[in-house]
């Protein structure tokens, strides 16, 4: 009796365990699984069965290249969201193909960075996609009126994206008007040719708009009693309307109760009387952005004195008065976020007030107030100890003894700008204590060392952004702190400073989760560093080694192995050749190079490599290479997506560039300006 039951016990044991969960609870795996998409893809790989759920179980997609599609849309039946941010080269033909397959799931696109299609593609989409809500058609700098006519043909289309879209006129706004009834989010900035008229026609027959946004628009005040009549709008962006003043605006009789935000930034010709008039009923207020306009006044401030909802105020690059900044501090509303970044005006005897009647605060941006000093940090320390975002760069008269009192009293803070700062090694032990920390510049710091840094790095586990441009007082042993005690680290930038070499690279390889690094003018790093970081950061997207002339070929070959991610990089004035960047076309999101001043490239070699390159969507060139590149071949790149940008750049030499390749740069570069 005993065989029969090991014989079953054995068969048990061969059969897959998984076999035994649903669906959904699959699924409901995957769904942890959405923001790893190595883990995604060898779930997918461990099985045939899991291969079939994965492909049900998806519904973003976001193609690399559009040659991908056709096989997206046979593996992939259910996508909802379809983001083609990634493929410039899309056409009426692809779109027919995605609205054929996808017509029964498909909610929302982005074709933002895509070009190639006209109106008959859009038809295609919107008329069999009926349950398409979101569009991004954003940088449509070839779209018409035809093609906002078969935009009104998505009658549930909910959220559109037109920005830079400056060939559609207000014929073509009204038939989206129209059409697409149900528009809850309208973006039309950069639209120049969309007047009054069709902003009248979008408030007349979108009455459910909650956002939107007509910033640098030609209009006046004549489409805005129209607008301020929408009951359910919330967000209204009036970005550098020129054609909005103060003698428009007191014409106005509407109010708008349901308003939050309000954005009027370059808008020089609204003062304190044209806010009074369009904020006028507005109950609902929220946040106000004023930067870049008028002076900020007693008067003004006083507009905003009774808006007891009022969380937000932006006043960046603004002249702001002593009355004006005291009138702040007496609002009725308690604010959590107050930006005075350029300011001109505030002082310490202005802003302590200020912050003392706003204890709340948990954002502030005094970046370039020069004329505080170390009253203010006090002041701010000593009054908002929930802060979470100091922003303060450049403010050079505040000592560094001011620094200490962030870490003693702002213990929640997360994000800390410092740049260009007197902070030393003291500071940085006392803003060590906020444990929450995930963002830290100290670019142009040149009190800080490695002392400093080691305290950041045992305290503050939880960064992710670190700046320490030009911060010449940090070497390998600050960088190995920081990277043996942040794993979350994303970003760090070491930009211009002889003291990093591949000692740091070779800490940092240790941060699997760094997305971007920058270590530009760091002449001591090369090609063994660098590969280290490849092996060990494959979540690597941005990569800037511009003017790190020990890195060549042999930096690029670990690169192209395990570095699939990389989206950006900056290989200008290194020791790549030929060999090299064609290596590098082998990386399938690689989008965007710069590549100026490259001893070593010919043009054969460039044009191999950017052919290979199949997903490049911008590229830096020396303008000495377009003549020795072939028209048809420009062309060729231009059609597939790709956008060079020309540079005249001349040969920058610097001290620990070996003089062999400066003569090697500076000969190439002569020959090329002499057309051979």
């Amino acid at each position: 009796m005993e065989a029969p039951c090991s014989c079953k016990m054995q068969a048990l044991s061969c059969e897959n365990p998984f076999d035994i969960l649903t669906e959904e609870i699959v699924f409901s795996i995957l769904d942890h699984l959405d923001h790893d998409p190595f883990a995604r893809k060898s779930f997918s790989l461990t099985c045939k069965a899991f291969y079939f759920i994965e492909s049900r179980h998806r519904k973003c997609l976001r193609p690399l290249r559009t040659e991908l599609l056709p096989r997206s849309l046979r593996r992939y039946p259910f996508v909802s969201d379809l983001d083609l941010s990634h493929c410039p080269r899309v056409d009426d033909k692809t779109l027919n193909m995605i609205s054929s397959t996808w017509k029964a799931t498909l909610q929302s696109i982005n074709l933002s960075r895509s070009r190639f299609f006209t109106n008959l593609g859009l038809s295609s989409l919107f008329v069999n996609c009926s349950g398409l809500v979101e569009i991004d058609l954003s940088n449509g700098t070839e779209l018409t009126d035809p093609a906002a006519s078969a935009i009104a043909e998505a009658k549930n289309l909910e959220r559109l994206w037109l920005v830079r879209c400056k060939l559609i006129t207000d014929m073509g706004i009204g038939c989206i008007a129209v059409g697409c009834t149900k528009l809850k989010l309208l973006s039309l900035k950069w639209c120049l040719r969309i007047t009054d008229l069709g902003v009248e026609l979008i408030a007349l027959k979108c009455k459910e708009i909650r956002s939107l946004d007509l910033s640098y628009l030609p209009i006046s005040e004549k489409c805005l009693p129209y607008i301020l009549q929408l009951q359910h709008l919330e967000d209204l962006l009036l970005e550098g309307c020129l054609g909005v003043d103060d003698d428009g605006l007191a014409t106005l009789k509407q109010s708008c109760k349901s308003l939050k935000t309000l954005n009027l930034s370059n808008c020089q010709n609204v003062s304190h009387m044209g806010l009074l008039s369009l904020t006028n009923g507005a109950e609902e207020l929220q946040k106000i952005i004023l930067a870049h306009g008028s002076s900020v006044t007693a008067d003004l401030a006083k507009c905003l004195h009774d808006f007891s909802k009022l969380q937000s105020i932006k006043l960046d690059a603004c002249l702001v008065t002593s009355c004006g900044i005291k009138a702040i501090a007496n609002l009725r509303a308690r604010l959590k976020e107050l930006s005075l970044s350029k300011c001109l005006g505030v002082t310490d005897e202005g802003l302590s007030p200020v912050i003392e009647a706003h204890k709340e605060l948990r954002k502030l941006d005094i970046t370039c107030c020069h004329k505080i000093t170390y009253a203010s940090i006090d002041s701010i320390t000593s009054s908002c100890t929930s802060l979470t975002l100091l922003r303060m760069e450049s403010c050079s008269l505040v000592s560094k003894e001011a620094f200490l009192l962030l870490g003693e009293r702002c213990r929640y803070l997360e994000e800390l700008d410092a740049t260009d700062n007197e902070v030393d090694d003291e500071g940085l032990k006392y803003i060590s204590r906020c444990s929450k920390l995930s963002k830290l510049k100290l670019g142009i710091c040149s009190n800080i060392t490695d002392e400093g840094l080691a305290h950041v790095g045992s305290n503050c586990s939880m960064l992710k952004e670190l700046d320490l441009y030009r911060s010449m007082g940090i070497s390998d042993a600050g960088i190995a702190a920081i990277a043996g005690g942040c794993p979350a680290l994303e970003m760090i930038n070491v930009a211009y400073n002889n003291n990093i070499t591949d000692i740091s690279l070779t800490s940092l390889s240790k941060c699997s989760k760094l997305e971007a690094l920058e270590i530009r003018g760091c002449p001591c790093v090369s090609s063994v560093g660098l590969a280290a970081i490849a092996v060990g950061c494959k979540q690597l997207k941005v990569l800037d080694i511009k003017k790190c002339f020990n890195i060549d070929d042999n930096g690029m070959l670990p690169l192209a192995q395990y570095s699939q991610n990389l989206k950006q990089i900056n290989l200008s004035y290194c020791s790549v050749t030929d060999v090299g960047l064609v290596a590098l076309a082998s990386i399938n999101h690689l989008q965007n190079m710069t590549i100026l001043h490259l001893a070593g490239l010919t043009p054969n070699g460039l044009a191999a490599a950017l052919l290979g390159c199949r997903g490049l969507t911008k590229v830096k060139l020396h303008a000495s290479f377009k003549p020795l590149l072939s028209k048809s071949f420009l062309d060729y790149m231009e059609a597939r997506g790709c956008v060079f940008h020309w540079r005249n750049k001349v040969f920058q030499a610097s001290f620990s560039l070996p003089l062999r390749l400066f003569e090697l740069v500076n000969g190439k570069c002569l020959a090329f300006s002499k057309g051979k």
